[in-house]
């Protein structure tokens, strides 16, 4: 073999050896930058509700329609009555026309004895953004039980409903209160397996949700949200 050839020949095996070293370093440092750990942080806050619905649900029964009307209409000036001494304006009050269900109405019905006609039921909605002078309505409510309002309560419509609409305000308060949480676990990790905490590599915030504290308490709703971050980790 000539002096070129052999030149050649240990050229070639030179750049292979140095095209090896760097392929071997550019997969370690391929790895190393795969290494990551994803954690999730959790923010909750009790907050109060700041709207209310109360749907005052009460009905009647009998025989003469234009008397139960007549009754109803009255019992409705009373129902108002009532929420305007409480401090409800007309604007937080909606009334409903009266719902009449006549027993007669279908064909080849028949009353048995003893049985009413007609049934009527009025909806009264109290809408306000002040759910504490409807908690304290309700203490109230046996001054309507004495005028022979029986208000329904046990109806899935009758429910007092409490709302809370200021999420917006709270919600970059809390996905940084989830984010500083998510990180105080990642670093937690990579303290304990020797490592360093890197940079993000992928981030999603969570929905949040807002439900009842408990089932006693509906007006004070718990806010939730949960984020979920994976880091880079450095040896």
């Amino acid at each position: 073999m000539n002096k070129p050839t052999i030149a050649t020949s240990l050229i070639l095996a030179l750049a292979l050896i140095i095209a090896s070293l760097i392929l071997k370093q550019g997969i370690i440092e391929f790895k190393t930058l795969d290494r990551s750990v994803a954690v999730k942080g959790l923010a909750e806050k009790e907050v109060m509700a700041n709207t209310v619905i109360w749907p005052i649900n009460y009905s009647l029964a009998g025989n003469d329609l234009t008397k139960l009307i007549g009754e109803l209409e009255a019992k409705n000036q009373a129902v108002r009555a009532f929420l305007t001494l409480h401090g409800f304006s007309d604007d937080e009050v909606s009334i409903a026309p009266p719902n009449v269900a006549d027993k007669l109405a279908q064909p080849y019905a028949q009353l048995e004895k003893g049985q009413m006609r007609y049934f009527v039921m009025s909806s009264i909605t109290v809408y306000s953004h002040e759910p504490e002078k409807v908690r304290h309505a309700l203490t109230k409510v046996t001054q309507l039980a004495k005028q022979g309002i029986a208000i329904s309560s046990d109806r899935y419509d009758a429910k007092v409903q409490y709302i809370f609409t200021g999420l917006n305000d709270i919600k970059p308060e809390m996905i940084q209160q989830a984010t500083e949480k998510a990180r105080e676990v990642a670093e937690k990790f990579a303290t304990d397996s020797n490592s360093t905490l890197g940079k993000i590599k992928s981030a999603r915030q969570g929905q949040f949700s807002i439900a009842d504290r408990d089932s006693n308490s509906p007006h004070i709703k718990q806010v939730r949200v949960v984020s979920s971050i994976e880091y880079y980790l450095v040896d």
